[in-house]
């Protein structure tokens, strides 16, 4: 599987969502990731049902949407209806993870969980048959610009080794850190999607950056 880019609009200008929205959905994204967040799981506040139904109003692109939030499933629907492709919760969030899962899949939605740093792998044994998606932080969840945490890499290796023979269709999404200077080691170790937030949106020619992370040189 060729990987694919995820551009984070929480790094986005927020005055002019609608054209940052239109410039992704002319470049080589594949996904445009949606990060919502709490002030309860994360300590940080972003932007809830009225932005990704915006967002969703101009992209042609699936919204790949990341709940760092408590309770998760009270919201599912209402995400789903404004117009998450996929949804991703976090197992730190997740009382009954495997009933979450199914009714992310219910409502026709690519079902993720995403793991902080301090979350192992192995805590998916029981359950990595049913995901879609898994997504490893590389940085503490809450806040864009992050340094890039090390034990990535080996996460991602253990998450691969983990799903090659019974998920072996499994998106393995990495999320905190990433742009050029990494993304082929992140890609040979496992990963096949790559969520980048400050890498592109601080770039002077944003395309080009999204362009570099789908094709390094």
């Amino acid at each position: 599987m060729n990987h694919l880019i995820s551009p984070s609009i929480l790094a986005s200008d927020f005055g002019n969502l609608q054209r940052d929205v239109e410039m992704l959905n002319k470049s080589e994204a594949d996904w445009i990731h949606v990060d919502v967040m709490d002030g309860l799981f994360v300590p940080n506040i972003s932007f809830g049902f009225p932005v990704v139904e915006a967002v969703k109003k101009h992209a042609k692109k699936p919204l790949d949407v990341h709940l760092m939030i408590v309770d998760p499933d009270r919201y599912l629907k209402e995400f789903q209806e404004k117009g998450a492709n996929g949804i991703t919760v976090h197992f730190e969030a997740c009382t009954h993870l495997h009933r979450t899962i199914q009714g992310i899949k219910e409502l026709g939605c690519r079902a993720g969980v995403a793991l902080n740093p301090h979350t192992p792998v192995a805590m998916l044994d029981d359950i990595i048959e049913d995901l879609d998606l898994v997504l490893i932080m590389s940085v503490n969840p809450g806040f864009g610009g992050q340094k890039f945490i090390n034990n990535t890499y080996k996460k991602l290796h253990d998450l691969k080794s983990l799903s090659s023979s019974r998920n072996p269709n499994l998106y393995i999404e990495v999320d905190g850190g990433v742009g050029d200077q990494n993304v082929k080691k992140l890609v040979d170790a496992g990963a096949n999607v790559l969520v980048a937030g400050n890498s592109v949106f601080s770039a002077a020619d944003q395309p080009l950056a999204i362009k570099n992370l789908k094709y390094p040189l």
